[in-house]
């Protein structure tokens, strides 16, 4: 809370946590599913404004964290053995696989690119016509519109250089699955606005109806989360279940109708593997048929044995919501940013990240 002072609306904010404060009767469990808004929640101590009872889990919402391990050997392979031009976010390279990370590949003489869009990729590709480019495409529903609109325009230049090793993911079936386990905790969700903004409300009033349970989309300012805890809680008090928009200064009911239609051009649903999770059906994106010669897996012959073994990490509970990073045994002395033995470590949206910047190592 010692830092909600650097906050334009710090009394705004404080009196939405009081309005809490008077509306609940009983503990509850609530998890966002955004990176950027954990790292709010705990820049601003928005969880320690909450009642006494009332706890705050987070989810797989850190594109960077729920990337398989096998993705990343991949993507080292290439780097290394096939000799691309592996382009990628810079919050990627760090993030350990089992063999290793992007930026002990570039060490390694591998020639490993930086990048802030996909079209930079394709750029390079026109650039360099005697190399092969990838780009290591990860991310939820916010990133699928531009990675697809990077395989179109390599189509329209003609490229046969360019491809993506895909690794995209969709975030209403990892909500369907933390709820189908057996030992979910959690009653209600703060659903991820930027993602929201691309896709709409539709597959989130079905989420709500098929578990009953309340989901406000949510921005990322404090008053944005306390505001959609409070939306959250009073429909846990009233016992409802349903969508309720918080964001809605930037979410339309429809979504984003330009972006949805490139991802339809060019992904389909598929099953796919997150990382401490494991696969997940209809969890996310793939080329379609039309698009498979931009598919660096097929276009390599390379692949991965899937099973995940995270060693000491405990990302997995924590991406499910049954633990904080604080009870990890390795949190903050094994496991720090410069010596990180996961990707909630590494990424900028990861939990563990947040919990060392904002909290150091005192226990939550």
């Amino acid at each position: 809370m010692k830092y909600l002072d650097e906050y334009r609306d710090a009394e705004l904010a404080r009196s939405v946590a009081e309005g809490i404060g008077r509306l609940v009767t009983r503990p509850w469990t609530l998890m966002e599913i955004c990176g950027g808004q954990t790292h709010s929640i705990l820049r601003h101590g928005l969880d320690r404004m909450l009642p006494e009872g009332v706890r705050l889990l987070h989810g797989p919402g850190c594109p960077v964290c729920v990337t398989p391990a096998a993705i990343l050997d991949l993507a080292v392979e290439l780097a290394l053995r096939h000799e691309v031009v592996l382009c990628s976010f810079g919050d990627m390279l760090r993030v350990p696989g089992r063999v290793g990370d992007l930026l002990s590949a570039r060490a390694a003489g591998a020639e490993v690119v930086t990048v802030y869009s996909p079209l930079d990729a394709v750029t390079i590709a026109a650039r360099r016509p005697d190399r092969q480019v990838v780009f290591l495409a990860v991310g939820f529903e916010t990133t699928a519109p531009a990675n697809a609109m990077a395989v179109l325009q390599a189509e329209r230049l003609g490229l046969d250089n360019f491809s993506l090793l895909c690794s995209q993911v969709l975030v209403p079936p990892a909500m369907a699955t933390i709820l189908e386990a057996a030992d979910n905790q959690v009653q209600g969700f703060l659903a991820a606005g930027h993602v929201c903004t691309i896709t709409g409300e539709a597959e989130y009033h079905d989420l709500a109806r098929r578990y009953r349970v309340p989901i406000v989309i949510t921005g990322f300012e404090p008053v944005d989360i306390l505001q959609g805890c409070l939306m959250c809680l009073r429909q846990l008090e009233e016992g409802r279940h349903q969508l309720e928009n918080q964001y809605a200064r930037s979410v339309r009911r429809e979504g984003n109708a330009l972006a949805r239609e490139a991802m339809a051009r060019v992904f389909r649903v598929i099953d796919r593997d997150w990382r401490g999770i494991g696969r997940i059906p209809r969890s996310g994106l793939g080329l379609r048929e039309d698009y498979l010669r931009f598919d660096a897996e097929r276009r390599f012959e390379i692949s991965v044995a899937t099973d995940e073994d995270e060693g000491p990490c405990i990302a997995g509970r924590l991406l499910r919501g049954l633990g904080l990073p604080t009870d990890c045994d390795a949190f903050g002395r094994d496991c720090r940013p410069e010596h990180p033995l996961g990707a909630p470590m590494v990424s900028s949206e990861g939990a563990c990240a947040a919990y060392l910047r904002y909290r150091g190592g005192e226990e939550s």
